[in-house]
């Protein structure tokens, strides 16, 4: 496509957003105000402090019956934006439109850019971590005999699109197994990666916070060990957005996914999707890596693409392209953004600090009772820490190795305790047998009462089912 014809389609654009814009926005606050319950405002002010905990807490339709540690799979979204959902498909049902129109989903990518740092032209609203992935590896320039090195701690929604580049075009994915527990450090992780690098490498993936066992990575060091190699780096952050105030460009990578449902407490089926598309040699001093939109409607039916900028000005916005796939969902795009416009102003630092604290004081309660060695989390270095803790409950070792069991505990805890939390499994080091461990992930709308209500209850089934 040529700069003079994306001038014209945005000049046709605009014409049509003219013409239907007032009607259409006086519907749809007609159709809010009619049928929209009054929510409280968002309350501002240290999540700490128990009055404004409460208010916070009030935002969300969770059963308070119900203490759920597993935002790592999925958040609650709040009243508001379940509200917002139900009213934009309501109001589209009632009103049928055009939903192809070249701007929808501006608005919301504008938002989520400014609150995870980057520009609208790089991000794009996407189905989730899974689709964001792979329209990110799929995308690139990978053939036979091309290296990717990751690890064997990521995600399925990670693993999967790799080995489908693996079957289909010979790309060669080498997995790195990093140390476990309480003394994992930041220098030995970026050391591991380092020493994997081969003169075939053409990509470093990781995960910025393992979903196994919560280990965020050293994502500035990794994304700086892939500049000093001229290598692409592809990150899964599906637990990123809404636990970390994130900077994008800060981050220096070149491609990121991430979930709008987890930690951010969007809809299901949301997620971002960030592609570098401009050269800020303060943060990433390499030239832009050869994309493929490879599910576009507006990528151009004759012709081609104009070659990447090598500037701080984009060539043409990447996000369009990837955002464009067809007939919008009108309604989890502005869902997601409410979502994080909530997140923002109740503070992303003020949430993170939090939420942090929160996996710091059950770390501390696990150790104390299990033993630091029962950990498989960071403990020791901070830099690793995320609101994600994973860790062994049952004394005997043999028991670690025991699918049924935590597979047992795991519902055991939700239908007798109330707690809903998850069990996990991945390789460790030296051994070629998974270990299994309960993972806690606790987020906003809890507190240590529930920590502490979650341990005092894993001890009593612990030492029931041993």
């Amino acid at each position: 496509m040529t700069q003079e014809t994306s001038a014209k389609n945005e000049s046709i654009a605009a014409v049509l957003a003219r013409q239907r814009t007032e009607a259409e926005a006086s519907r749809a606050a007609a159709a809010v105000g009619a049928a929209g319950p009054r929510f409280p405002e968002v309350p501002r002010g240290p999540l700490e402090d128990e009055t404004t905990w409460r208010q916070v807490r009030d935002l969300f339709p969770i059963d308070p019956a119900l203490s759920h540690l597993n935002v790592g799979t999925i958040g609650s979204a709040p009243k508001r934006v379940l509200e917002m959902l139900k009213l934009a498909d309501y109001d589209f049902a009632r009103h049928p439109r055009d939903p192809y129109p070249p701007t929808t989903m501006n608005e919301p990518r504008a938002v989520l850019a400014a609150a995870y740092g980057c520009d609208p032209d790089e991000i794009a609203i996407v189905q989730g971590a899974t689709d964001g992935n792979s329209r990110i590896l799929n995308g690139l320039d990978l053939g036979a005999g091309d290296e990717v090195v990751t690890t064997t701690h990521e995600c399925y929604t990670m693993q999967a699109p790799l080995n489908l580049l693996h079957n289909r075009r010979g790309v060669v994915v080498r997995k790195l197994t990093p140390k476990l527990g309480p003394d994992q450090s930041a220098e030995e992780i970026v050391e591991m990666f380092e020493a994997a690098i081969t003169p075939r490498t053409r990509v470093l993936q990781w995960a910025a916070v393992t979903f196994t066992v919560g280990t965020t990575m050293p994502n500035r060091a990794l994304a700086e060990l892939a500049h000093r190699h001229g290598l692409i780096s592809v990150v899964d952050g599906a637990h990123l957005p809404g636990q970390f105030a994130l900077n994008l460009h800060e981050m220096g990578v070149d491609f990121l996914s991430g979930s709008g449902s987890k930690y951010q407490c969007g809809p299901m089926g949301t997620g971002i999707l960030y592609a570098r598309n401009k050269v800020l040699p303060e943060y990433n001093p390499l030239p832009l890596p050869t994309f493929w939109p490879v599910i576009s409607l507006w990528y151009p039916i004759d012709g081609e693409l104009p070659p990447r900028t090598t500037t701080r000005e984009p060539t043409y916005d990447i996000g369009t392209f990837v955002q464009k796939t067809g007939s919008a969902d009108l309604s989890r795009g502005p869902a997601l953004q409410a979502a994080c416009e909530i997140f923002q102003s109740i503070g992303q630092e003020n949430i993170q600090r939090y939420v942090h604290g929160l996996s710091r004081h059950l770390k501390h309660r696990v150790a104390e009772h299990w033993g630091e060695s029962a950990l498989f989390s960071p403990l020791h270095d901070e830099r690793l820490h995320c609101g994600m803790v994973a860790f062994q409950p049952f004394r005997d070792p043999e028991h670690a190795l025991d699918m049924n069991r935590f597979v047992e505990f795991e519902q055991r805890m939700e239908d007798e305790y109330g707690v809903n939390l998850r069990f996990t499994f991945f390789p460790v080091r030296g051994s070629d047998t998974e270990r299994f461990a309960i993972r806690l992930a606790p987020h906003l709308y809890n507190n240590r009462e529930e920590i502490d209500h979650a341990v005092d209850s894993m001890i009593k089934l612990t030492e029931a089912m041993d």
